[in-house]
């Protein structure tokens, strides 16, 4: 046997080429007198025995215990299969073939199923497999991965040489060599664009989406271990989901039927996939990592039914960002047959989850410049109160929408988080709507969560002329109004209440340290909240002064001044006018909506 001097993984022979016959699948190499017949799977080989023993323990004491030089021997589960077995052969005469990151794997498994050791013959075939592994496979993050990924169809001796962990402990340990090669790449291309730093930094990406979760999951974590940059192990979560869970991704809409009747190996397969890239993400707060990504992976959680644990941890996730999330990413559609239609349930765990991470922020903070105007804790909260406004609004429609689940999305929020309830007013007046059948009861229930004092001028309009509300939410409605009219014609400065609530607050003697600055923190957040309310307040009032001026400029009668409007507001309920003479009006949804009066039948839209 000899070596081209080209190439030191490229066998050459000396000795002739055994001659081919044909019978059925048979492959035969025999060119001298001594022939045995070997069966790999079906296939049967015709070979000379001296080239086999020469090189084969496993071979060479399967002829000596055969009792018949005749006998076919049969090979049994060998790694590769016929194609592995042929190429171990081949070496055995000397034929020319070379070693390739496509082929190594396999012979590197059947050479040490054969026993193709150095006690039978100097450089045997599990030397040479080891000096390319060694040499070549292990220096190229490229060839690892492509000998990963062919160890996937090599049975359990594939461990037992080590051909997984060796490419697994290469591929991160080349993937830290680039990231510092990045490093400077970074500091020579700053004027280059980041679609170009990107495709040069992370180009292995591509290549880690080949490989099966399991040795996928296995480099993730070596390359964790080694300190490669959790932005580019997310960059190759991403694109590993996205290459592995096509097919959920295709589906239109979300068919509870469609999905069940789709069981099976591949769907435990998606399963598998979601939870592992779900455990594999770094914990580094700082990674920015696209929130449709993670709401893709939660509705895939979802979908496949994954593990409680991976799905909290996907919302936990979420919920540390809630305050940049869109409307379209929380209209989870649900799975449950017969349900709602949508997922109103992980909406509100989302929810409870950003909450308890503000009360942790507030309560690591030690002085009191966090609490000021404008601080990010509160500024979340105020935003995620309108989103969660929205969402309600949005989700009201749902006819299989249950009254509680409702309820539980609206008082989830403290009352802090909202500085007007014109957002929250409009989804329970939406809700009312499409859900006609509901008690009065039920009414005055979801009713109780509007705060009339937290309403706009526009809000307030058209809440005096609802009658889908409870009567006592009208008549608090119209109170409150006429109290801030007296307020605003006596030129009064804010809310009767404001003194009462800050008064509230007065931390005591008696109280605790820990209790004393929870108190001035509630304090503080109320003024917040009442600062923020006098700002709308004030602006209301300047444009009822515009309106009040240009309605006593204008003599034709043909607009109303507010006094008017809220007169006529009042007299309907008659709440004000019993003295008159008149008998009293029965309170109830029904009269109410029967009476028939002018100004009842008109409807505006709260924005």
């Amino acid at each position: 046997m000899g070596m081209v001097s080209e190439n030191p993984f490229s066998f050459s022979s000396r000795s002739p080429t055994p001659k081919l016959c044909s019978s059925f699948t048979t492959r035969i190499f025999s060119d001298v007198a001594g022939d045995i017949t070997i069966v790999v799977d079906g296939e049967s080989f015709l070979l000379h025995k001296f080239p086999l023993v020469s090189r084969s323990g496993k071979i060479r004491k399967m002829v000596a215990d055969a009792k018949d030089s005749t006998a076919k021997l049969e090979l049994l589960n060998i790694p590769g299969g016929p194609l592995a077995f042929e190429l171990a052969m081949k070496f055995c005469y000397g034929i020319n073939f070379e070693i390739t990151t496509a082929n190594v794997a396999h012979l590197r498994c059947a050479a040490e199923y054969l026993e193709m050791t150095e006690d039978y013959r100097d450089e045997n075939l599990i030397a040479r497999t080891e000096t390319y592994l060694d040499e070549v496979v292990v220096q190229s993050l490229e060839k690892s991965v492509e000998v990963l990924s062919t160890c996937a169809t090599l049975p359990s001796i594939a461990e037992e040489v080590g051909i997984p962990s060796r490419c697994v402990e290469a591929i991160a340990m080349n993937a830290c060599k680039e990231q510092l090669v990045s490093g400077l790449s970074m500091l020579n291309c700053d004027g280059e664009s980041t679609e170009l730093k990107s495709g040069c930094l992370e180009w292995w990406v591509e290549d880690l989406s080949l490989l099966r979760i399991d040795y996928y999951q296995r480099v993730i974590c070596a390359m964790t271990r080694l300190g490669v940059r959790p932005d580019s192990i997310f960059a190759s979560l991403m694109h590993f989901a996205q290459a592995s869970l096509k097919g959920i991704a295709k589906c239109q809409t979300w068919n509870p039927g469609k999905l069940k009747s789709n069981t099976g190996m591949a769907e435990h397969d998606q399963k598998t996939v979601v939870e592992a890239l779900v455990s594999l993400m770094p914990t580094e707060k700082s990674c920015s990592v696209p929130l449709s990504f993670m709401f893709g992976m939660l509705r895939m959680a979802i979908m496949v039914d994954a593990t409680i644990a991976c799905r909290l941890e996907l919302e936990r996730r979420i919920a540390f960002r809630l305050e940049m999330v869109s409307l379209d990413d929380l209209l989870i559609p649900s799975i449950q047959a017969g349900g709602s239609l949508y997922d109103v349930d992980t909406v509100h765990r989302i929810l409870v989850n950003f909450l308890q991470r503000i009360e942790e922020e507030e309560s690591e903070d030690c002085g009191y410049e966090s609490e000021g105007l404008g601080s990010p804790s509160h500024d979340s909260l105020l935003k995620v109160g309108r989103l969660i406004d929205t969402y309600l609004a949005e989700i009201a429609p749902d006819p299989y929408l249950s009254l509680q689940k409702f309820i539980a999305m609206i008082e989830i929020l403290p009352d802090y988080a909202r500085v007007i309830d014109d957002g929250l007013y409009r989804a329970v007046d939406i809700y009312l709507k499409v859900h006609s059948m509901l008690t009065e009861q039920e009414c005055k229930k979801l009713c109780k969560f509007i705060d009339c004092q937290k309403l706009s001028q526009e809000a307030c309009n058209h809440a005096a002329q609802n009658d889908r509300l409870p009567v006592q939410m009208t008549v608090r409605v119209l109170y409150f109004e006429q109290l801030r009219l007296k307020n605003a014609l006596s030129g009064s400065s804010g809310d009767g209440l404001l003194s009462q609530r800050i008064s509230s607050g007065v931390p005591s003697a008696a109280m605790s340290p820990r209790d004393n600055y929870a108190s001035l923190r509630r304090e503080n957040r109320e003024l917040k909240l009442e600062i923020s309310r006098m700002r709308v307040r004030l602006s209301e009032l300047e444009k009822e002064q515009l309106f009040m001026k240009q309605g006593m400029i204008d003599k034709t009668g043909n607009g109303k001044t507010f006094l008017t409007s809220l007169s006529k507001g009042i007299g309907r309920i008659g709440i004000f006018s019993g003295q008159a003479g008149g008998k009293p009006k029965k309170s109830g949804r029904k009269s109410r909506g029967s009476e028939g009066k002018p100004g009842r039948s008109r409807r505006y839209s709260v924005s």
